[in-house]
């Protein structure tokens, strides 16, 4: 049997949150996927269908027209890891 040495395991979990980023969906690519109507855009209804939470909709609609665009969601995940979230 072979055992795994301390580097090679610090090396592995070191890997795995640029593994996770490289599997993270991109802001258009969750717009693609959250967009039932095809508008390009987020609705409320959508956002929600989606599984986020609604108070968050407000947060992310930068512009307050009621759609969360790619760029709104890029901007709002930008922020988030800024802070560190």
């Amino acid at each position: 049997m072979r055992k795994i040495t301390p580097t090679i395991l610090a090396a592995a979990f070191a890997a795995a949150p640029m593994a996770a980023l490289a599997q993270m969906p991109t802001p258009a690519d969750l717009v693609k996927n959250w967009d039932k109507d095809g508008d390009g855009a987020i609705s409320k209804a959508e956002w929600v269908a989606a599984g986020r939470p609604a108070e968050r909709f407000d947060a992310v609609d930068a512009n307050k027209d009621g759609k969360v665009t790619a760029a709104e969601l890029d901007a709002a995940m930008n922020a988030l890891r800024q802070r560190g979230g």
